[in-house]
């Protein structure tokens, strides 16, 4: 990476964004590709030959060989198959480098190695990928050289998603129609498409690759599955927001040069407040593109990382007794002529459209808290959720004191007739500015939370897409938007109609609101007193897919069709068994091949040096004490070991998959918290020396 650059001129010098479009397409083909990404017209081929034509001229001069329709099948990452754009040889020897309109537009991956819950049959092997002209293709650098990518959707040959971005699209759309239909009714226009937004934020670890590569657990499972607590932990608070050390400051650096040339809006970086843990936050993007952009971050962390000698780790808890890595998914709604539908303005007590569109989102996760819920499940958010960095498993809604008291004023008298208002902030220091202060504070231990102009949705693990947590939002507030529209558009009184709605909505749905304190034992019995919905592990989330409430919803909608819904089941519960198998046979291998041989090397040194003691004529007492202690702790261990290799093998047996994911939740992960507990204690026993792995202090303070 060269020492200093102009962000301005590199931004997006490496995406075919529509600067590039304007300038390399004759200005028919550019209106008619525009004219499908605004308004969704269907795309002619002799236009689609033109730009692939234009397209591939461009990657070449940026030395591309291959080009990929890069997607998302349901395996949670990115997928992608290389072509190069070479043709056949012609008569003098020579090769044409080209690329046609249906090469760029289709694409056609094997689908029967991909999860797909029973929708396509393991000996059917054809699956197509569909060009998303509405996220810009890119060219990626890298070892492999250049490489063209092009966003895509992936479905089966016989049509159903087989990936995150086609349902993503379709909820898109679903939300821009009933956005649409509200906003006609507030007598809006001119709006011609309304699109949801989204600002993930990115927290990672980074650790020293020598040091990860001794670490068995860190490499199969993206965890630490045994680890004592060093010392010092986090206890001090002096890693959160602290001066950035010049290795990872170095790192940072090649992060946000490389996803600048790719368009993607890095904007903030500081370390967060585990020691080794950071963080990266773009600016908001259309959604479809931020959860593209998204996939790219996370993969250019790890490059980028392997290039600086560090690893990154995007697992929700690599850390046993520090915070863990989430990903911040800021949602807002806007018109393509720049209206916020969730801007309240100054006073929102009078914004009778942005207060219908509030208390319709209350609606919409209250009577959908579940299925919020269960589009942040994740194996690795298990550990996650609730721990004292991360909301609980219980879906509310933070509104904070100025909307609260709006909401308040509509549920006692019908109608709101003044709003709270931010003071001015005096530090007491006479050099010191004195400014505005916001209306209300903000609570970082609701999952949901309404942060100024956006709500902001803290459950998503680190490692997850947001794809599902935006499908969800999209669809569940379209629903909402849609029950709306239907009373507005038959009643003979709007504004009074517009008023009962939102009386009603706020009243209905008032037991979602929750301002106070989401970590409380108190909030934990006050939820359950209110009627939520407390699904506290991903096995316990999964079911809220196939509710009839559901179902119906999302085909409503067109987003998923049932049998859709009912593949991703099985895909979440495969899922859940597979990793929890993967963690329980490392920890087997770890403590069998690893830490049992270590304990009992340093027994047999105990012993010797008793005897030696012993022998000399001097008192051994703590040697002996050592040597007893390890050897109960030992024998637990072994024991513990049994049990897991047990359990573990019955497991394997159990063919239902939504019952062998429960026999992992209930039995396995106990019986590798059993196994961990001695092993932990052992490692603050045995010499360092002959431990066989670097400890949490190693991985942790030496970055």
């Amino acid at each position: 990476m060269s020492e200093a650059f102009n962000v301005a001129e590199i931004f997006g010098e490496d995406v075919f964004n529509d600067k590039v479009m304007r300038e390399r397409l004759p200005k028919k083909v550019y209106k008619e590709l525009k004219k499908t990404i605004d308004e969704g017209t269907p795309l002619d081929l002799s236009v689609a030959d033109v730009v692939a034509e234009a397209m591939k001229n461009w990657a070449v001069e940026k030395g591309a060989t291959h080009y990929t329709h890069i997607f998302q099948p349901l395996t949670g990452v990115t997928a992608e198959k290389h072509d190069s754009f070479i043709t056949a040889p012609r008569e003098d020897g020579t090769i044409l480098m080209e690329l046609s309109g249906k090469e760029l537009i289709q694409g056609e991956p094997d689908a029967s190695s991909f999860p797909s819950g029973g929708l396509r049959a393991t000996f059917m092997a054809r699956g197509y990928t569909a060009w998303d002209c509405t996220s810009p293709a890119y060219v990626r650098k890298d070892a492999a050289g250049a490489i063209l990518c092009i966003p895509t959707a992936f479905c089966s040959y016989t049509g159903e998603a087989l990936d995150k971005k086609t349902p993503l699209l379709r909820s898109m759309q679903a939300i821009n129609e009933q956005s649409l239909r509200l906003l006609r009714l507030f007598g809006n226009t001119t709006s011609k498409k309304v699109t949801p937004s989204v600002g993930p934020e990115q927290e990672y670890f980074l650790v020293d690759k020598k040091k990860y590569l001794q670490r068995k657990d860190l490499i199969f499972t993206g965890r630490t599955l045994f680890g004592a607590m060093p010392p010092k932990g986090q206890e001090m608070d002096d890693h959160y927001f602290g001066t950035i050390r010049q290795r990872i400051a170095a790192y940072m650096k090649d992060v946000n040069e490389q996803l600048w040339k790719l368009g993607v809006t890095a904007k903030t970086q500081h370390n967060e407040v585990a020691p080794a843990q950071h963080e990266l936050a773009p600016i908001y993007s259309e959604a479809n593109v931020a959860v593209d952009q998204n996939q790219l971050v996370m993969k250019i962390l790890k490059k980028t990382a392997c290039e600086h000698g560090l690893h990154c780790l995007l697992h929700e808890k690599p850390f046993d007794g520090v915070n863990g890595s989430g990903k911040h998914n800021n949602w807002s709604i806007t018109t393509d002529d720049g209206i916020n539908l969730l801007d309240p303005g100054k006073t929102p007590h009078e914004n009778i459209q942005f207060l219908l569109v509030l208390t319709c989102i209350l609606k919409a996760v209250d009577e959908h808290a579940d299925l919020l819920r269960e589009a942040a499940a994740d194996v690795g958010n298990d550990h996650r959720l609730g721990a004292n960095e991360a909301p609980p498993a219980i879906i509310s809604i933070f509104l904070g004191d100025q909307l609260d008291d709006v909401v308040a004023q509509l549920i006692s008298t019908g109608s709101a007739t003044h709003s709270i208002t931010g003071d001015k902030l005096d530090t007491g220091v006479k050099t010191l500015p004195v400014f505005s202060k916001d209306a209300t504070d903000r609570n970082r231990t609701s999952p949901f939370a309404f942060t100024g102009n956006k709500f902001e949705f803290r459950m998503v693990g680190s490692k997850d897409s947001i794809a599902s947590p935006n499908i969800v939002l999209n669809t569940i507030v379209a629903e909402a938007f849609c029950e709306a529209c239907d009373e507005l558009e038959k009643a003979e009184d709007f504004e009074q109609c517009a008023h009962d709605l939102i009386k009603k909505y706020a009243t209905e749905h008032q037991r979602i609101v929750f301002n106070g304190d989401g970590y409380s034992d108190e909030w934990v019995a006050e939820a359950e007193r209110r009627g939520l919905p407390n699904l506290k592990s991903m096995v316990d989330a999964i079911p809220a897919l196939v509710t009839e409430k559901s179902v119906s919803m999302f085909e409503k909608f067109h987003v998923y069709s049932k049998v859709e819904l009912e593949a991703r089941v099985e895909i979440q519960y495969e899922a859940y068994a597979k990793a929890i198998n993967i963690e329980a046979k490392t920890m087997i291998d770890v403590a069998s091949k690893q830490i049992v041989p270590a304990v009992i090397g340093y027994t047999k040194s105990l012993a010797d040096t008793i005897n030696a003691v012993t022998a000399a004529g001097a008192k051994a007492t703590v040697q002996v004490g050592l040597l007893n202690e390890t050897s109960d702790l030992l024998e637990e261990t072994k024991a513990a070991l049994g049990k897991l290799t047990e359990l573990t093998a019955e497991a394997a047996t159990i063919e239902d998959v939504e019952k062998q994911a429960r026999f992992f939740h209930d039995s396995i992960v106990p019986a590798m918290a059993a196994l961990r507990a001695p092993v932990d204690k052992l490692e603050m026993i045995v010499d360092k020396e002959a431990w066989p792995m670097p400890s949490y202090g190693d991985l942790l303070f030496e970055v």
